[in-house]
C-alpha cells in the first residue's frame, strides 16, 4: 500500500483523532499518547508538530488521510548526536509493510537534515510487530531492560534498537 510522509496540518485534525483514539495503539506508546485521544490533544499535538523547521515530526498519509505519525526527537547534552524515533500507524493499515518503509524513509530524512550519528527507538517488549519493523528497517537490538516500564497497571520490558549514520552519508 502506498503512503507519503509529510508535515502535519490543522486539516489533519479529524483523521488524527479518528485513528489515534484507539487503545490498541495507545497501549504500546508512552502516556504522552493518551487514550481516549481528544480533539484538544490533537490540536495541541499538531501545533507542536508544526513548529519545527525542518519538520521533525511527520504525518503518515494513506489514502489521502493522516493515518499515523513518525518523528525524530532530538536529545540534549552529551546525547545531542542522538535522536529518538517514535511512530504509530492506524490499526487498519497494520501488517502491510507501511511502518517499516516509513521508518526507513525517516532514518534517511533524519541523517540528511539533522546533525546526528545515531537514531534509536524503544519499543515495549511485548510489541513484536514494532520490533520486527525496526529490524526490517536495519535497526539492531542494543539492550533489553526487564520490567522497567509501568503501563496500564503492569510492568513491561523496554528494548532499545538503534541504527547509525552510514559512513557514506556526510
Amino acid at each position: 500500500m502506498e503512503f507519503i510522509l509529510r508535515p502535519w496540518s490543522i486539516h489533519d485534525l479529524d483523521s488524527l483523532v479518528k485513528f489515534a483514539n484507539n487503545f490498541e495503539i495507545a497501549k504500546n506508546l508512552t502516556d504522552q499518547f493518551p487514550h481516549p485521544y481528544t480533539v484538544e490533544k490533537g490540536k495541541s499535538f499538531i501545533e507542536h508538530a508544526s513548529s519545527a523547521t525542518p519538520a521533525s515530526i511527520l504525518a503518515i498519509e494513506v489514502n489521502g488521510a493522516a493515518a499515523g505519525g513518525i518523528g525524530l526527537h532530538a536529545q540534549a547534552d552529551i546525547y545531542r548526536k542522538n535522536a529518538e524515533l517514535g511512530y504509530w500507524l492506524a490499526q487498519p493499515y497494520w501488517g502491510q509493510g507501511i511502518i517499516t518503509r516509513a521508518i526507513a524513509q525517516m532514518v534517511e530524512y533524519g541523517f540528511k537534515h539533522f546533525d546526528i550519528q545515531r537514531i534509536f527507538a524503544r519499543p515495549f517488549g511485548a510489541n513484536i510487530g514494532s520490533q520486527r519493523a525496526l529490524e526490517k528497517a536495519g535497526f539492531v537490538l542494543e539492550a533489553r531492560f526487564e520490567k522497567t516500564l509501568f503501563k496500564n497497571g503492569e510492568y513491561l520490558d523496554e528494548l532499545v534498537y538503534a541504527t547509525r549514520r552510514p559512513a557514506d552519508v556526510p
